[in-house]
């Protein structure tokens, strides 16, 4: 009987220590303040909208020991399509990297990694662009510290469905910041 009881005590003190790893990666940006309005710098330019298209600068830090990749998506959960809508997904980036330029991701090679395809069908960052009269959509950038140097399979026909899937396993922490933006 005490076995039993040890087991669940070790295996929840090994997700503790796991989460506890990854506690200290943050992501900021000067060009997203965290729940307020993207500004038309960062706006899809097509669909209805007059934005600039430029994808945000971004820093992050404190990458947990075995970080050796990064990815970034950007991901609208309010998009009215009962499954969300993929903005922009950036992987294999080097581990060295720690921060991203405003427009650096409107690249196929963003700091030399890799885009994915966007629901745009673009291969580097999609802006935001919801329907008129739909409200305020929230636009969620993260950045994925991943175990691996690439992601297995990943390819610039990868989507942002395909690439969370295949970072399954391999995140050792991750950071978000959210902006809205509707009209």
């Amino acid at each position: 009987m005490h076995i039993a009881l040890r087991q669940p005590l070790a295996l929840a003190l090994l997700a503790a220590a796991g989460l506890a790893h990854g506690a200290g990666f943050t992501l900021s940006s000067p060009s997203i303040k965290p729940g307020s309005t993207l500004t038309q710098a960062q706006v899809f330019n097509g669909f209805g909208c007059t934005g600039q298209n430029i994808s945000p600068e971004l820093k992050w830090s404190g990458a947990p020991a075995g970080t050796k990749s990064f990815a970034i998506t950007c991901f609208d959960p309010d998009a009215p399509t009962g499954s969300g809508y993929w903005h922009w997904i950036a992987f294999d980036i080097p581990a060295s990297v720690g921060s991203m330029e405003a427009g650096a991701g409107n690249s196929e090679t963003p700091l030399g990694g890799t885009a994915g395809v966007s629901d745009f069908g673009m291969n580097s960052y999609g802006g935001p662009c919801p329907p008129k009269g739909d409200g305020k959509h929230r636009y969620i950038f993260t950045v994925y510290a991943l175990d691996v140097p690439a992601l297995p399979y990943g390819s610039a026909k990868t989507t942002g469905a395909t690439c969370n899937f295949l970072m399954r396993g391999h995140v050792l922490a991750k950071g978000s910041i959210t902006g809205l933006f509707g009209h």
